[in-house]
């Protein structure tokens, strides 16, 4: 099988990654990158990810970057971990709006909010609407739980969880009961909680 490989810093949003692995249960390796010394940078970094950014997945031969698609990229990859919604079931679609809903509105939503801009932009100009609207949608989703996709976790979970669970920790999302109660859900899964505690021997050291 082919080798899994995380380009990863701690703590960053390839923190994402590694909850992703966790769950899929597959062996991985770490290359970690020092951001405040500039690895990401770096010619041989820029070779695997031109963006600069982590996180990066190469496996194999095979280099996948963006969070989202990592997380789509594995499930499938791995469906014995069950962390998918294989194609032809007709719940995908549901599945797949969930994994680009985090980066394409819930991520903008919330930088928006934070660094807002000198101007009002028109509601039609952003691809997410309005701040509020997005909560709303996703407060609703979270609401029936016990996940995005009824009783099973998927790697939706993954990219959605991880996003509420950063935005409520620094205040950058208002602490909305279900997303409290869906972040509750989600911090008992003990590959987050391995996930968790290996970063913090990473950031620690």
């Amino acid at each position: 099988m082919a080798k899994l490989t995380l380009y990863h810093a701690a703590p960053s949003r390839s923190s994402i990654m590694r909850w992703m692995l966790e769950e899929i249960g597959e062996p991985y390796d770490i290359h970690l990158l020092r951001l405040m010394e500039g690895d990401q940078a770096k010619p041989d970094y820029l070779a695997i990810n031109p963006m600069g950014k982590v996180p990066a997945l190469k496996h194999g031969d095979v280099v996948v970057t963006e969070a989202a698609a990592i997380c789509t990229y594995l499930a499938d990859a791995f469906p014995q971990a069950r962390l998918n919604v294989p194609i032809g079931d007709p719940r995908r679609g549901i599945y797949l709006k969930w994994l680009f809903f985090g980066p394409g509105c819930v991520e903008p939503a919330i930088t928006d909010r934070a660094f807002p801009r000198k101007e009002e932009p028109r509601r039609a100009a952003l691809g997410y609407g309005d701040f509020d609207t997005v909560m709303n949608v996703v407060a609703n989703a979270v609401a029936k739980g016990p996940y995005l996709m009824g009783e099973q976790f998927t790697a939706a979970d993954v990219v959605i969880g991880s996003t509420l669970r950063w935005g409520m920790m620094f205040n950058l999302l208002p602490k909305r009961p279900e997303f409290v109660d869906y972040v509750a859900r989600i911090e008992t899964r003990p590959a987050l909680r391995r996930a968790t505690a290996l970063d913090q021997e990473l950031a620690a050291a």
